[in-house]
């Protein structure tokens, strides 16, 4: 979890936890900034279950400790902790351009390999100009590869592009290592953090995402939006 650590390691931490909510679709820690991630999707899941052990009580926590959530083994609270160190992060705009992380991909990417971690909208017209475009995801709809599949097709990728939610899993340093020297890597989606802490890791560009209406965002993760749904938002990628 080095790059967890990196992260954390940058932080500054005076700042008050003002609110957090974790909807279906997104979770949302309002401390300096309003932050985000992608709450999770975990079948099997029991009522009874404690996903989130201190639900309730997590508005008392040290804003510091909170962020330290996301290296938890529940998912559930890893997407709070991710939410916390995005909202304390000091995003430098100026380093910046207001552009979707599909535009990037389909720049890098023409004529090229491309595996994309995570299902995203924009994959069908990313196909359209790729050679190779392999989808591995966690919950493979008709297409998809399965996450096994990553060993052999991440390694074959010109350009990659990871969802941020494999910081919440603790899988993206693990995903980086498959990537070969001279790949385009992009890590994505509302929970990628836009800091140049990734840069050293061997990533090219980060697409995420700011919050500019924190109670817009905290109303809408509340009532289940889906990250496209989302309003008060604005993407930014940020290349190193």
């Amino acid at each position: 979890m080095k790059i967890l650590d990196d992260l954390l390691s940058i932080l500054d931490y005076e700042a008050q936890v003002r609110d957090i909510r974790q909807g279906v679709f997104q979770t949302a820690v309002f401390t300096r900034n309003c932050g985000l991630a992608s709450s999770p999707h975990e079948t099997g899941v029991h009522h009874g279950e404690r996903v989130v052990k201190e639900a309730g009580l997590l508005l008392k926590k040290d804003v510091r400790e909170l962020a330290g959530m996301a290296k938890s083994a529940s998912l559930y609270e890893a997407s709070i902790g991710m939410a916390a160190i995005n909202s304390l992060l000091i995003v430098d705009e100026k380093r910046c351009e207001e552009l979707n992380a599909s535009v990037l991909l389909e720049r890098k990417g023409e004529g090229k390999n491309i595996a994309i971690v995570g299902h995203f909208p924009f994959i069908p017209q990313l196909g359209k100009s790729a050679k190779e475009l392999w989808v591995i995801e966690k919950n493979p709809i008709e297409g998809d590869y399965t996450e096994d599949k990553a060993e052999k097709l991440l390694p074959e990728a010109d350009v990659a592009g990871i969802t941020g939610t494999a910081l919440t899993n603790h899988t993206l340093e693990h995903l980086l290592g498959l990537c070969r020297p001279g790949t385009f890597v992009m890590i994505l989606g509302g929970t990628a953090p836009l800091s140049p802490v990734l840069f050293d890791y061997g990533i090219n560009a980060i697409s995420g995402t700011v919050v500019t209406e924190p109670e817009t965002v905290l109303k809408h993760v509340s009532q289940g939006a889906t990250f496209r749904q989302l309003k008060g938002v604005k993407l930014l990628t940020m290349e190193k």
